[in-house]
């Protein structure tokens, strides 16, 4: 025979939490576990001023010195389009012609291999023929996002070269801090020229182009070929060469067997590419360092380590020289914090 209990009601009502009423020392456990978590959380939730909206992009820009807007998107751009667009995880492209230069845009797919993507870019730019001779080689760059953190301003009545290097110094220590996307202003990059006066082309037959070509071929950098104005002025290239080097560069060979160097004709001389800009901070000359973070990165945990790397630097600053943080967007995150 089948026997079947009714149950009481105080029986029906055991479960979760008539068991913590009863052993309160449990609850107490939990409560405390749960606010363990949440503090540590907390330790976890990244501080940044706007929310993260990456997109990965990978841009192709050809220069070509002395092309108006309509040459520039005739002769480059039309052919530059119809090559990227076909490539794989492509979404959308943005082209850009001005005097000088043309600038694609290709906006990837989200989740696309960028690896990838900017390989597949290069190797359909080389495969294009009909680019206009005097263009510069097109450049390949694949967008990094970042975010602005604070910036950090050197400033003090030295010269440009003291600033420079004070502003590489700390550039190396906030790397080895873990602040890895820096970006220094305000320093002229190095840069060589050589000016070739009419007298010296006429005098010798020897054209802009042949002393390009000739310093292009030695020096292995980018060809040169910068004319501007009236000065006959020769761009020899923006990375940094030794200006004796130049000037011993063979521009051709006569008939006889003797060669015409760059210093029978030219001068060689070493400036800056930014020398018409410079930063001043309560009247005295500076170099900015701008610290940015990534998609990852934490906007007040990195502002507090280029504070603490710059206030160990500040005493062994030279006499008149000084540094501070400017233009912080921590300090909006802190004021937001607080008023919240």
């Amino acid at each position: 025979m089948k026997v079947v209990r009714a149950q009481t009601p105080s029986q029906r009502d055991r479960g979760i939490i008539a068991y913590f009423t009863g052993h309160r020392t449990a609850a107490s456990f939990v409560m405390v576990l749960m606010l363990a978590l949440g503090i540590f959380a907390a330790t976890k939730i990244r501080s940044q001023f706007f929310p993260d909206v990456v997109i990965d992009t990978v841009t192709v820009v050809v220069d070509w010195d002395g092309a108006g807007p309509e040459e520039v998107d005739s002769a480059i751009v039309a052919l530059l389009e119809p090559a990227l667009q076909t490539i794989e995880g492509v979404e959308s492209t943005t082209s850009v012609s001005k005097d000088g230069s043309a600038t694609v845009t290709l906006v990837l797919e989200a989740g696309w291999d960028m690896g990838r993507a900017t390989e597949d870019v290069k190797a359909a730019v080389e495969t294009l023929r009909n680019l206009p001779d005097t263009a510069d080689e097109p450049i390949v760059r694949r967008g990094v996002w970042k975010d602005k953190v604070t910036e950090v301003a050197i400033y003090g009545d030295i010269s440009p070269e003291q600033l420079g290097q004070i502003g590489d110094d700390l550039v190396g220590r906030l790397f080895r801090a873990g602040v890895t996307r820096t970006t220094i202003t305000g320093v002229a990059a190095p840069q060589i020229e050589v000016t070739v006066p009419e007298v010296s082309r006429v005098r010798t037959d020897t054209t802009l182009k042949d002393v390009a070509n000739a310093i292009a071929a030695q020096a292995n950098t980018r060809p040169a070929g910068e004319v501007s104005g009236g000065l006959s002025r020769l761009r020899a290239g923006e990375e940094l060469r030794k200006a004796e080097d130049i000037r011993n560069m063979v521009t051709r060979l006569a008939p006889d067997g003797s060669k015409l160097y760059v210093r029978n004709l030219a001068r060689v001389t070493v400036t800056g590419a930014d020398a018409g800009r410079a930063y001043y901070l309560e009247g005295k000359p500076g170099v900015l360092i701008r610290v940015d973070r990534t998609s990852d990165g934490d906007a007040l945990g990195l502002y507090r380590t280029v504070k603490s790397v710059t206030e160990e630097m500040r005493p062994g600053l030279p006499a008149g020289v000084d540094i501070k943080l400017i233009n912080a967007r921590a300090n909006f995150i802190t004021d937001q914090r607080a008023f919240c």
